[in-house]
């Protein structure tokens, strides 16, 4: 009988009130659930612009395997050197190939689980990028599932829904697990895909929902309202957060998805748990 791979993806974790909803939460999920791999978007985590080195230290300790990025990988010069070293903290696959640091990494699970962590970002209204369906074709083809991984995993950080539901069937069949985040609201389109794959347009974010997409509303209500792009910096909302998320469970012999659970845990959404 196949064992069943039992995965948590945390969504973008916006300033301090999202991490302290997975301080509260992970270490205890984790042990509760009987989780192999816990995975989370970080790159807002810093103040809401990108991540530092200490936070990262900060979620693997927290028992996270692995962290994703987007557009703001980088907004914190420090973490340059450290993404160049530290493999468990990726970048988009099809940035420039000189970007630094790596675009995909490989965790080995307690039980022995190989599983593939891949991050993409999405082109429509956002940076002009390479092409993210050549770049992850060309990786999948380079790495086969099951044949070489129990389980392959791609954060797309984007955007349209659209370009996120097609990098979905894109990667039907190929891939165990296609989230999308970037937008910071949950989708309510959890599913799995007609070749095995499971898929959700948007994780939502690890934050304060009494916001603007994770940030105090003076500031960016005042922008559409007025118009006036300089009205001062935003700042991350700062009220109790909720930990928004998926949990799937893929059979490790053929790398598919046979479960997928949407998870949102505090705050003011309406709660959502195994």
């Amino acid at each position: 009988m196949s064992q069943m791979i039992k995965l948590l993806f945390c969504g973008d974790v916006v300033g301090k009130t999202g991490r302290d909803v997975l301080q509260k939460h992970l270490p205890r999920l984790r042990k509760e659930w009987n989780l192999d791999a816990v995975l989370v978007n970080g790159e807002n985590a810093a103040h809401g612009f990108g991540i530092s080195s200490q936070i990262c230290k900060e979620f693997f300790a927290l028992g996270v395997d692995a962290i994703t990025t987007g557009n703001h990988a980088f907004d914190q010069k420090e973490i340059i050197p450290y993404i160049s070293q530290e493999k468990r903290l990726i970048r988009p696959l099809n940035y420039p190939e000189k970007t630094p640091g790596f675009g995909f990494t490989v965790i080995t699970t307690f039980k022995g689980f190989k599983i593939l962590v891949v991050n993409l970002m999405a082109r429509v209204f956002m940076q002009p990028l390479d092409d993210p369906f050549h770049a992850i074709d060309v990786l999948l083809q380079k790495n086969p599932m099951p044949q070489l991984y129990h389980a392959i995993v791609i954060d797309f950080h984007g955007e349209a829904s659209s370009e996120k539901m097609a990098m979905g069937h894109f990667c039907d069949g190929r891939a165990s697990l296609v989230v999308g985040t970037h937008t910071h609201i949950p989708t309510s389109d959890y599913r799995i895909l007609t070749k095995g794959t499971g898929y959700i347009t948007d994780l939502g974010m690890c934050g304060d929902y009494d916001s603007v997409v994770g940030m105090e509303k003076t500031v960016p209500m005042h922008k559409f309202v007025k118009q006036i792009p300089s009205l001062g910096r935003m700042q991350p909302a700062d009220g109790p957060a909720t930990l928004c998320a998926v949990y799937a469970e893929i059979n490790s012999k053929t790398g598919l998805t046979e479960k997928i659970q949407q998870i949102k845990i505090d705050g003011l959404l309406k709660q959502e748990i195994l």
